[in-house]
């Protein structure tokens, strides 16, 4: 039997000026809901602030799902609950779109 591999996403989020606080609260609550749906692997997570002055407003978040529940999430009011605000909240920006999230997997070391 094959061995699934994490799927690693990498959230960028460009949160548009004066939102960052409310966009905040939406992140404090965004890995814990996760976790709690049994949705994602313990580690790793991430959640940083761009430090750039001009890029403040950029915030990013890495973690791994679990196999298929990063479709089972799009099914799920609590998960929706938490990114349809997060989505108003955002905005594009510099031809980027207003967030990402490509996924990844683990490379041999």
């Amino acid at each position: 039997m094959a061995t699934v591999k994490p799927q690693i996403v990498v959230c960028t989020y460009r949160v548009k000026p004066g939102k960052e606080r409310a966009f905040g609260r939406l992140l404090a609550r965004h890995w814990p809901t996760l976790k709690r749906l049994g949705l994602v692997m313990a580690a790793p997570r991430l959640a940083l602030r761009a430090l750039a002055e001009d890029r403040r407003s950029d915030f990013v978040e890495v973690f791994a799902w679990k196999p298929r529940a990063f479709q089972r999430a799009h099914t799920m009011p609590e998960v929706l609950a938490i990114w349809e605000p997060m989505e108003k909240l955002c905005e594009a920006r510099d031809g980027l779109p207003a967030m990402e999230f490509p996924h990844f997997e683990p490379v041999a070391r």
